[in-house]
């Protein structure tokens, strides 16, 4: 919105004498969106624009489309005429984003790359310090204010214990922001949201990955092999995070119990080759290079099987899923999650991790060279 606006796409404009304040011309934003890479095509173009009008970000100006038309028709981004809804949700999530904007601009930020139990965190700060910057700048009247104010931040995902293992309290306990709210993000990752997957049940495929009974709840997935046999496995999948936790406290989460029908459960056989060790990946001139995964999960999660551990491998992707899309592969080694290091881990940790943490997924991955 702030680009067209700085594009002058958006202006005032003149129609059946009439003038419409701060709109733009439906096929004019198809151009810019394809001039500006946003777009690969046109239809890729309509199909944001309109995903933009379900979420009610932008309308026809005289509501008279319910649909995007790439045609000389008038549209309006609801936040330039003040019919924008901003629900809870919304409105923290733009909270949180006004106060990480402002906590990284300033001198001596109290965001910093800090070590706890030999890991590394980014963009992390204490409880303590966050609550005397909140009271401090007044985003917050006293310290009360400011501990309810974390824990809503924390409870719709933006903050976490760098283990999640807390709720937000005034004390010297390490928190991080989870959401790189500077990341860069492209348009055509809205296309990932809440898409069905379509899935292969041939037999004849290496696999396929498919919900064990319609219980948003459960997470557990069938993987099955070319021989038909079905095994039992963990995949990284969720509907959301109330629904993993049973109440709206995601800090409180474990891995969810499974309860699985009168089938054999065992672990499926690796796809790797022959097990790998961190000093093998991590030594000067080993055979891998490494690649950022950016996942936005839909509706019923990212879409791939983890297993193994330290280090843990990809063992399954799904082939029409968000984690295929943003080029995971299986065999790729689990090298971070959200920017904390993981190859010490076993993929029941980095599976709650994953579960409890935000919907956009920032995953290091490391991949033998071909």
């Amino acid at each position: 919105r702030l680009r067209l606006h700085d594009g002058k796409l958006i202006k005032d404009r003149r129609y059946h004498l009439r003038t419409y304040p701060n709109c733009f011309v439906a096929k004019e934003l198809t151009d810019w969106l394809i001039d500006h890479k946003e777009a690969p095509d046109r239809e890729t173009g309509i199909r944001l624009m309109q995903k933009l009008m379900d979420h009610y970000i932008i309308h026809h100006v005289c509501d008279e489309h319910s649909d995007y038309k790439d045609a000389k028709l008038l549209y309006r981004f609801r936040k330039d005429d003040g019919t924008f809804p901003l629900n809870k949700d919304v409105k923290v999530f733009m909270r949180g984003q006004t106060l990480y904007e402002k906590l990284v601009s300033v001198e001596e930020s109290i965001l910093k790359v800090r070590e706890e139990n030999s890991v590394k965190y980014q963009r992390t700060f204490l409880g303590c310090e966050m609550i005397d910057w909140l009271v401090q700048e007044g985003e917050a009247e006293d310290r009360k204010e400011a501990v309810e104010l974390g824990r809503v931040l924390l409870e719709h995902g933006i903050i976490q214990h760098v283990s999640n293992r807390h709720h937000f309290f005034d004390s010297d306990i390490l928190y991080q922001f989870w959401i790189n709210f500077r990341r860069r993000r492209r348009l055509t990752e809205l296309l990932n949201e809440n898409s069905s997957c379509a899935l292969s049940e041939s037999p004849d495929s290496p696999f396929c990955l498919r919900k064990l009974n319609p219980d948003p709840g459960n997470t557990s997935f069938l993987s099955v092999q070319t021989n038909k046999e079905i095994k039992i496995v963990s995949a990284v999948r969720r509907s959301s995070i109330t629904s993993l936790t049973g109440n709206s406290n995601p800090y409180f989460s474990t891995t969810p119990t499974l309860v699985f029908p009168p089938v054999a459960e065992c672990n499926p056989k690796s796809v790797l080759k022959r097990p790998i060790t961190n000093e093998e990946l991590l030594s000067p001139g080993a055979p891998y290079i490494k690649k950022t995964l950016t996942i936005v999960g839909d509706a019923v999660g990212w879409g791939f099987v983890v297993r193994g551990g330290r280090p843990c491998h990809i063992q399954a992707v799904d082939p029409g899923g968000p984690a295929a899309a943003a080029g995971m592969k299986v065999c790729q080694f689990v090298f971070s999650v959200n920017g904390m290091y993981v190859l010490h881990l076993d993929y029941q940790t980095i599976s709650s991790l994953i579960m409890t943490g935000p919907r956009t997924l920032v995953m290091e991955v490391m991949e033998a060279i071909e």
